[in-house]
């Protein structure tokens, strides 16, 4: 268990005062322009060694991204873009730092810039974020108006400005060439890579695009040093991490834990326990919708890091715990993400413009029963042909809550069809 002494966001909850203020008093712009005297090799080295990887969902080695900027400017400028586009449904995490803690994402903007020798830094921020959008601005103008921002940045040496950018609620401006695209005025669609966003990025220059809690952890990392961070969970699975659990728990919550905890303790000590207790669980999806989820049997000895999920076939994603009682119709619940991940293609790949529909249709007939048992089959065999054959991964994330569902419940999905047929109501989803 995390102690209150390790915790990096120490206002998750908006208890405390979220101004420049407040933030100072828990320690944040403390020596910020120390830590950006160490020099930009140096900063990059502390990340890597903590271990930090990506908390967006895909778990990429920060460091080693922030290291694939080219080291000389070849006089265009450089990036920095934060994806703060948390559309992944079941995902709240960043959303309590933009509330309540901006200023450790600011300062971490400021550093991670620095590493990468950008001068401008652009958070772009859903649609749907109004308030934290206004709450994110004041935290800017304050830091402006103090001297933290702007030319000679916390009296550091480095000019550097940040900029918000609301988003207009399309789910595929997270992922991040869409992202790009969208800052760019364009319509949000993935681009193809390479070229990756480190050799041409938004406006054509370098750029990175790293997650807000990422980025937001990494002042603590360098005043705290990177061993400090590593300390925490099971090797290449290390330091703190931001869990949003919802769904049938006695008190849904988002909390910050370290990495490795196991699934029984993270709902058992913060959110009270599963609804009705833990053998009333049905399944749990680990890491956001994307992610497939884990039958009850698993989720006995389930290790929330991105390693022990991804042997289960599953992941940790955003850590968006969705937590599913025996009351649950799985199917329907898996079915109302396909129908959500058909909303939201952006159609520019055939298999995930046609698949996407095609997938929600067979689900459709599968929650009333009246599907053929042949076509479970079927339906996997079209979720692989989805999987890995488009541009960006939104056809991966349509594709893996069907074949999860699938794969551990099976069983069930047959004997709604058999009922169906033989016109015994009990075992069909409600409508």
């Amino acid at each position: 268990m995390l102690e209150d002494k390790d915790r990096i966001f120490t206002n998750l909850y908006g208890r405390f005062d979220r101004s420049l203020d407040g933030a100072k008093k828990r320690g944040h712009w403390d020596g910020t322009a120390g830590l950006i005297a160490r020099g930009r090799d140096a900063i990059i080295q502390e990340v890597k060694d903590s271990g930090l990887r990506g908390r967006g969902g895909a778990g990429f080695p920060t460091g080693l991204k922030w290291s694939f900027m080219p080291k000389e400017s070849d006089g265009r400028p450089h990036y920095l873009v934060v994806n703060a586009d948390e559309s992944e449904p079941g995902t709240c995490k960043d959303r309590e730092i933009m509330r309540h803690d901006p200023h450790t994402l600011i300062e971490g903007c400021l550093i991670a810039s620095f590493a990468m020798q950008a001068h401008a830094c652009y958070i772009y921020l859903r649609g749907e974020y109004i308030r934290e959008r206004e709450a994110l601005q004041a935290a800017i103008d304050e830091c402006y108006d103090a001297g933290l921002l702007g030319k000679n940045a916390a009296g550091s040496g480095w000019d550097f400005d940040l900029y918000l950018h609301h988003g207009a609620g399309a789910y595929i401006c997270g992922e991040e060439t869409a992202l790009i695209e969208s800052l760019e005025g364009k319509k949000g669609m993935p681009r193809l890579k390479p070229p990756f966003p480190a050799g041409v990025g938004v406006w054509g220059c370098p750029t990175t695009v790293n997650n807000v809690e990422s980025i937001a952890v990494v002042p603590t990392i360098l005043r705290r040093g990177g061993s400090w961070f590593a300390s925490f969970g099971r090797p290449n699975n290390t330091g703190t991490k931001i869990f949003a659990i919802s769904g049938h728990v006695n008190a849904p919550c988002v909390v910050e834990e370290s990495m490795s905890i196991t699934l029984k303790e993270l709902l058992e000590r913060h959110c009270g326990g599963v609804r009705g207790g833990w053998d009333n669980l049905k399944a749990v999806i680990p890491g956001g919708s994307s992610v497939p989820l884990l039958p009850a049997d698993l989720c006995d000895e389930a290790i929330m890091d991105f390693d022990w999920l991804r042997e289960q076939r599953s992941g940790l994603g955003t850590a968006a715990v969705i937590v599913m009682d025996k009351s649950t119709d799985v199917i329907k619940a898996i079915w109302r993400l396909s129908k959500f991940y058909k909303h939201e293609s952006c159609g520019q790949c055939t298999p995930c413009r046609e698949g996407t529909g095609w997938m929600m249709r067979v689900m459709d007939r599968l929650v009333s029963g009246d599907a053929e048992p042949e076509e479970i089959d079927m339906l996997l065999d079209v979720t692989k042909q989805v999987e890995g054959h488009t541009i960006c991964a939104l056809g991966d994330a349509a594709a893996w809550p069907i074949q999860g569902l699938i794969r551990h419940f099976r069983d069930e999905i047959e004997d709604r069809i058999k009922a169906k047929r033989t016109g015994r109501a009990s075992a069909v989803a409600a409508e």
